[in-house]
């Protein structure tokens, strides 16, 4: 659902405050109301930082996992006041100490974030396969994670020379 009637700067979007407790993201200058999913999106999403998280410390990488509290500048119909906030989202643990004490966005002046993750409703089947598939790809998200809970699949899409090419996931 969209509410705007005139574009959002992203200055705006950053100030905006509707005195609820809805989640919007940033399409082209429209707010977008982000759903509150069913029990079972959100227990995927909590599997799927629990899953991050464990292969992170097997890896021994300094990297941390965030379920849907990180921003991603991403273009959208050539512009750039879009800010999606991925399910899941893999970075650096220097850049979420970055990001924790600010708007917690990842600009384009920014380094991508190492991999995010969306888990399919209904409602953002389109977006989450296409859209975000190109936006992400372009910002030069090393791997974008697509969890289908409705085809019961997970497709790993891995960046290589500025497109994703899928795998079969876990």
């Amino acid at each position: 659902m969209t509410f705007t009637t005139q574009p959002l700067s992203l200055e705006d979007y950053l100030q905006y405050g509707d005195r609820t407790d809805t989640p919007y993201e940033l399409v082209a200058g429209e707010l977008v109301a982000m759903s509150l999913g069913s029990g079972r999106h959100g227990e995927i999403i909590h599997q799927l930082q629990q899953y991050f998280e464990q292969q992170i410390l097997a890896q021994g990488q300094d990297w941390v996992a965030r379920a849907a509290m990180i921003g991603v500048q991403s273009p959208q119909r050539g512009q750039w006041e879009t800010i999606r906030i991925p399910d899941v989202v893999v970075l650096p643990r220097s850049q979420w100490r970055q990001v924790r004490d600010r708007e917690a966005v990842i600009f384009l002046n920014e380094p991508p974030p190492l991999l995010v993750a969306e888990v399919v409703s209904p409602s953002t089947r389109s977006t989450d396969y296409r859209a975000k598939r190109t936006e992400y790809a372009l910002l030069g998200i090393g791997e974008y994670w697509i969890v289908d809970p409705l085809l019961e699949q997970v497709t790993i899409c891995t960046l290589v020379e500025g497109f994703y090419k899928n795998s079969a996931g876990v």
